[in-house]
């Protein structure tokens, strides 16, 4: 996860942008950037954020 923010709200605010313009789903954004989907999420839980597939965002 070197080229997305380190700072887990900073990376929220990320991924939630990149889903939103760019991804239909969190493993298609995983894949595209080469992101380790488990680990991305594990950082998200930390701050109580967890992806939601039906809107396609972390809430």
């Amino acid at each position: 996860m070197a080229a997305i923010p380190k700072d887990p709200f900073m990376l929220l605010s990320y991924v939630n942008t990149q889903l939103r313009d760019f991804y239909t789903s969190l493993e298609a954004l995983c894949r595209a950037l080469e992101l380790d989907q488990r680990e991305l999420e594990n950082k998200l839980e930390g701050i109580d954020y967890h992806y939601n597939p039906e809107r396609n965002q972390f809430v």
